[in-house]
């Protein structure tokens, strides 16, 4: 029986994890940062020792994007520092760690999905800290696999579907961008992948980076329109509009469209489509409001 240790729990990632780990044979710890605050190198140790931890998922980031441009430091400590302990854990106990990262590594110039092995160029904090928090996994000399993402969301916590779903319900009308391309990416089916690796054993000998969203791209102005037409709010007009014409602090890629091939090829998966996923999602949520 495996021993795995979930971190960052509570989260969007964390909780689907949670769901998947109540139907495994194997011991599954789920902790966020009242139970375990990952910037503490020693306390991350002792658990992973006392627990005898197999596989550390790393689910905790600071993802605020807008707020990591004023609190760099902040962001350091949880997407670099504290991926950096959870590493160093790993290697001292012959551990394996799954850790999540994000497609603002890229700085979004391009125009053909990014591979795993092209350059990194981060235009932000959040994607430098998220970018050192990889070097720091790297540069530890444990088992690892990082899964770069995109555009996350789930039912739970504060995330673009569901926040479409709340202003298409309350206003006539909305503008959202449509000249940023990527692909929205249900929680659930990232969850799934890590557990299905997990349970399966296939973590040991497939080290490395990967990415992994759903199937398909799209603009967050497309994302929007899909939303409300799903949900039936067809009282609210939704106009595209240039990102320059909402002034923020960070940066966004604006193209970050991840290819999927390796991880695909390397552990057989079937990836459905962003509509797909999101129409499930949108169930799940009428689901547990009814």
């Amino acid at each position: 029986m495996l021993n795995i240790l979930v971190t960052g729990a509570n989260g969007q990632l964390g909780r689907e994890m949670r769901r998947l780990g109540m139907v495994s044979p194997n011991s599954y710890l789920f902790t966020d940062v009242a139970e375990l605050d990952i910037t503490d190198a020693d306390a991350v140790l002792q658990l992973v020792k006392e627990q005898r931890i197999d596989v550390i998922v790393n689910c905790a980031a600071y993802t605020n994007v807008e707020r990591a441009e004023e609190d760099e430091a902040t962001a350091e400590r949880i997407n670099c520092r504290a991926a950096g302990n959870l590493a160093a854990a790993a290697k001292e106990c012959g551990a394996t760690l799954i850790h999540v990262s994000t497609d603002y590594v890229f700085d979004g110039t391009g125009h053909v999905p990014y591979r795993e092995d092209m350059p990194t160029s981060p235009l932000g904090a959040y994607g430098r800290t998220k970018l050192a928090g990889e070097e720091a996994v790297a540069a530890s000399g444990c088992r690892y696999l990082i899964f770069r993402t995109a555009w996350l969301y789930s039912q739970y916590g504060n995330n673009f579907l569901r926040t479409m779903l709340r202003l298409t319900s309350e206003r006539d009308t909305l503008q959202v961008v449509f000249d940023q391309a990527g692909t929205p990416t249900y929680a659930g089916d990232l969850a799934l992948a890590i557990f299905s690796i997990i349970e399966a054993g296939r973590y040991a000998g497939n080290e490395g980076i990967y990415h992994f969203s759903n199937e398909g791209v799209c603009s967050w102005y497309d994302f929007a329109v899909e939303i409300a037409a799903a949900a039936g709010h067809d009282k609210c007009r939704i106009r595209p509009c240039h990102t320059a014409e909402f002034p923020t602090k960070a940066a966004r890629p604006a193209y970050s469209v991840l290819d999927k091939t390796k991880v695909k090829d390397t552990f057989q998966l079937e990836i459905p489509h962003w509509r797909e996923s999101m129409l499930y999602c949108l169930e799940k949520l009428k689901h547990e409001q009814a």
